[in-house]
């Protein structure tokens, strides 16, 4: 098993977090219990930095025998940093778990079965829902506990609309409307919008179209027919040469600087994000913004909901069962989720929804809204991620930049990625096979 998890370390580079804290009750005569010290980890935005370390403060408060030590980073930072501690069995009790990696830890036997502690009421699943739950599931066992529910969305400012003289998008708009709006923005100085994150956007299309970007069995892609890939990358390369999506060097160059994006500025009609990502938006754009669905035809098909991220248990942690009371006081506490505002989602509790509603902000409201309509308008989520999807990721985008600047056709580009990507798959699958 050390072997495996040492395969893990030599992929990713050693970087330290970024943020670290402790929280505790100093006071011994308030303890009635022997003390516990949790570790918890997650990446995120300074906001979030500061709404969790409330709750957990929250948290301590009401149980005195615990103490928390606390960490945090930018997403890219974390999981450098979890690589390591993996290696040397000191991963924290609690880490914040993306779906994108849950499958990769799951299968190294990082992770605990979170499925006896729902059942013993450590963590209370009675108002959530199992399709909230089964996101976090790989081959029947609950690695991963969801901590909010979000959605793939367009955002845009009404003004900006108006000051280009195009309408807003109708209920039920599609890829033609989107289209048409280029056309009406050509020469303008404007931009339709930001450019699309290649894996995210792309699987949604695929998804319209009755396909996934993984085969179940993630050996290979799961889409046959590379028209797919030509028509939707042809798109957005077309787009990019009538300089209706900025290309990638203007959004790297400044990607930790929200306030330069274009559209913060007011200079493009549309973002595009998940439905968590809106608060911040609206707050750093500093004006009324809405939610939009995404494209279709076949919105229902495309959408999904989406896990914002989960919390997991890890094998190493000493303290699994006051971990499983972390978890369960961090979804089902009604003044633990009013603090958090929905950050890393909708709440997955029904009862905390119930809770929150009357005391949303607009923007927040909007979300909650959103998230409803999407619950009665999607298809469900696909699996989680196979192994190594984050290195066709990468291949992903490299080639989604060649496109954008003009350097490779969608043809050539297809053919290229189906070719690297079912390699990687192929590879990855029957290295996981090959383990004892």
């Amino acid at each position: 098993m050390r072997k495996h998890i040492l395969v893990l370390l030599s992929v990713i580079l050693t970087v330290s977090l970024t943020g670290c804290a402790s929280l505790s009750r100093p006071d011994a005569s308030v303890r009635k219990q022997e003390t516990v010290t949790l570790r918890v980890a997650w990446w995120g935005n300074p906001h979030r930095n500061e709404l969790t370390a409330g709750v957990i403060e929250k948290y301590i408060q009401q149980n005195p025998h615990v103490e928390i030590e606390y960490e945090y980073s930018g997403f890219n930072e974390y999981w450098k940093k979890m690589a390591p501690l993996a290696a040397g069995n000191a991963l924290p009790d609690v880490m914040q778990m993306d779906i994108s990696y849950l499958r990769q830890y799951g299968s190294l036997n990082l992770l605990e079965d979170l499925t006896p502690y729902t059942q013993n009421g450590l963590i209370d699943t009675a108002h959530i829902s199992e399709r909230h739950l089964s996101g976090g599931r790989l081959d029947g066992r609950l690695f991963g506990f969801n901590l909010g529910v979000n959605a793939l969305n367009g955002l845009y400012d009404p003004e900006v609309f108006r000051a280009n003289g195009i309408a807003e998008p109708p209920p039920g708009w599609t890829w033609s409307d989107f289209d048409a709006m280029g056309e009406q923005l050509k020469g303008k100085g404007a931009y339709l919008g930001t450019a699309f994150t290649p894996e995210q956007f792309f699987s949604y299309y695929l998804r319209q179209h009755g396909s996934s970007l993984f085969a179940e069995d993630g050996t290979r892609l799961g889409y046959e027919d590379d028209r797919l890939f030509i028509d939707y990358f042809g798109r957005m390369q077309r787009m990019a040469r009538d300089k209706l999506i900025y290309s990638p060097d203007i959004w790297t160059s400044d990607i930790n600087n929200l306030a330069s994006d274009p559209f913060n500025q007011g200079q493009a009609l549309l973002g595009w994000g998940y439905s968590n990502q809106f608060i911040d938006m609206a707050r750093i754009y500093g004006k009324p913004l809405k939610i939009v669905p995404m494209p279709g035809p076949h919105t229902d098909k495309g959408l999904f909901l989406k896990p914002g991220m989960f919390f997991s248990i890890t094998k190493s942690s000493k303290h699994k069962e006051e971990a499983a009371r972390f978890i369960s006081y961090f979804v089902n506490d009604l003044e633990a989720n009013k603090l958090m505002k929905g950050d890393r989602g909708v709440p997955v509790s029904s009862k905390v929804i119930e809770g929150m509603l009357p005391h949303l902000e607009p923007e927040l409201a909007q979300v909650f809204e959103y998230l409803a309509w999407v619950e009665k308008n999607s298809a469900p989520m696909d699996p989680p991620d196979p192994l190594g999807s984050s290195e066709v990721t990468k291949v992903l985008r490299d080639l989604y930049d060649q496109l954008l600047f003009d350097r490779v056709t969608p043809e050539t580009a297809a053919a290229e990625f189906r070719r690297k990507a079912n390699g990687i798959l192929s590879m990855n699958r029957s290295m996981e096979q090959g383990r004892p």
